[in-house]
């Protein structure tokens, strides 16, 4: 009863599992200039292993901080891992789930609000994880950079 089932969450993330530090570039953009930050997150099983929790954070330059948790889950009737987000800059205004594919062991995702679409790339190679994602604002034809992260483990 308490181990988890083929197709659950753990399966598709178990490469993510763990504690990591490294740096996010943020893009030039209305939010300012191109700058680097310190930043870690941490992938933690749940429930059985039926979800996995992401908690995401880091430090500017100036002392202020971002923070962001996710909840990595499975759709039980389309055997689909769906991600659940919320931040301290929109909060839970996109609380709705986003669906993801994984293709190969990388994890991809569109998150929609009334003023953009965020893509979400999540991969590990080796001992790296990457998190880039590209933003398309309003209805402008293509994505462009917003954040990239570069982590190595911590700790399992």
């Amino acid at each position: 009863m308490n181990r988890p089932l083929p197709g659950t969450v753990h399966t598709v993330l178990d490469s993510f599992l763990g504690h990591w530090r490294g740096t996010t570039r943020l893009a030039a953009g209305a939010w300012g200039p191109e700058h680097i930050a310190d930043a870690e997150v941490r992938y933690t099983r749940a429930a059985g292993g039926y979800a996995v929790v992401q908690s995401y954070r880091h430090k500017e330059a100036d002392g202020s901080h971002y923070e962001g948790h996710g909840v990595f889950t499975v759709d039980p009737d389309h055997e689909a891992v769906l991600w659940y987000y919320v931040d301290s800059m929109a909060g839970a205004s996109q609380g709705l789930p986003a669906r993801c594919t994984c293709i190969d062991g990388v994890l991809r995702v569109e998150r929609h609000s009334d003023r953009e679409t965020a893509r979400h790339t999540f991969r590990v190679d080796g001992s790296i994880l990457t998190h880039t994602v590209e933003l398309r604002l309003g209805d402008a034809g293509g994505f462009s950079p917003f954040m990239s992260s570069e982590f190595r483990r911590v700790s399992p």
